[in-house]
């Protein structure tokens, strides 16, 4: 069985659909489904029940969180997999399934995500690499120009991959993550790590995984609606420039903890650089262009 976890957070109309195409798309397997709700005002939470009288419904006094909401459901769990799953995803198809079969057939996975897209059909870039100094001198370097675009992709991921292939990924996005609850038994305290509100908690998840042998994928042979930042304003992140700060704050966390100040030191360095490097780089670009119509 799979349990699935949504965290809503003064989103009941939207939760709602997300619930209601997740039961409309979801054949050939059991779930349960577990609803947190994070200290919402907008609605009492009990509404939840009286729509979906079959769904578990856990109230939390105070917005928890992304990670300690979440955990708050997997206590609750009884599914050998877990799904966390964004209020904010719509359902078009039967995507759970077949991410179930891939990690029963791929006993190296630990963790896997599908396709993403926008309400109007572009693509999420949801395989991503994990940051290091590796990745950012060899953004610096413009790396990806030196090889062909497939490999690229697959070296970098993110933006450079087209997410039309499957591939293993140092991380996937939490939106939609699906893992083995097995997974639990090597972490401490048999939880997902939550010592980030919000923000970069799957880059940390998919690390530890790591750590303990597993792998995470993406699948691009399903895929899910995804609004992406839905509820952004109505938390205490209040606009995308504080979310790009929560989650760069996490990052260099992230990369602190893992590898030492110094380490997370030299990468803010290389960061930064390559930040002034592409903003130099379009000047340039620009007033190369702009000499050439003169």
């Amino acid at each position: 069985m799979v349990s699935i976890i949504i965290v809503n957070f003064n989103t009941f109309s939207l939760t709602c659909e997300c619930i209601s195409t997740l039961i409309a798309h979801t054949t050939n397997i059991a779930y349960e489904i577990i609803l947190v709700d994070n200290g919402s005002k907008e609605k009492d939470p009990a509404l939840f029940k009286e729509k979906f009288p079959f769904i578990q419904l856990i109230i939390s006094a105070e917005n928890l969180g992304f990670a300690k909401g979440n955990n708050l459901g997997i206590h609750q769990a009884k599914g050998d997999f877990i799904l966390l799953l964004n209020s904010d995803i719509i359902f078009t198809e039967n995507v759970i399934h077949p991410l179930v079969h891939f990690l029963l057939s791929t006993p190296k996975a630990g963790i896997v995500s599908p396709k993403l897209l926008y309400p109007d059909g572009t693509m999420q870039y949801v395989a991503e690499r994990f940051p290091s100094i590796k990745m950012e001198l060899l953004n610096l370097v413009r790396g990806y120009k030196m090889c062909s675009r497939k490999k690229a992709g697959q070296l970098f991921l993110s933006y450079h991959f087209d997410h039309n292939s499957s591939i293993a990924a140092d991380y996937v996005w939490g939106a939609f993550f699906l893992f083995k609850k097995e997974l639990l038994q090597h972490f401490p305290g048999q939880k997902l790590n939550d010592e980030f509100f919000m923000y970069a908690e799957d880059m940390l998840w998919c690390y530890e995984a790591r750590q303990a042998g597993y792998e995470a994928w993406y699948m691009a042979d399903a895929k899910a609606i995804h609004y992406h930042s839905y509820s952004l304003s109505k938390a205490h992140v209040k606009s995308s420039d504080k979310k790009a700060e929560y989650t760069a704050i996490n990052k260099y966390r992230f990369l602190k903890s893992k590898k030492g100040k110094f380490y997370s030191a030299i990468y803010l360095v290389f960061e930064l650089l390559n930040r002034v490097s592409r903003a130099k780089f379009k000047q340039a670009l620009t007033q190369f262009k702009a000499y050439k119509l003169a």
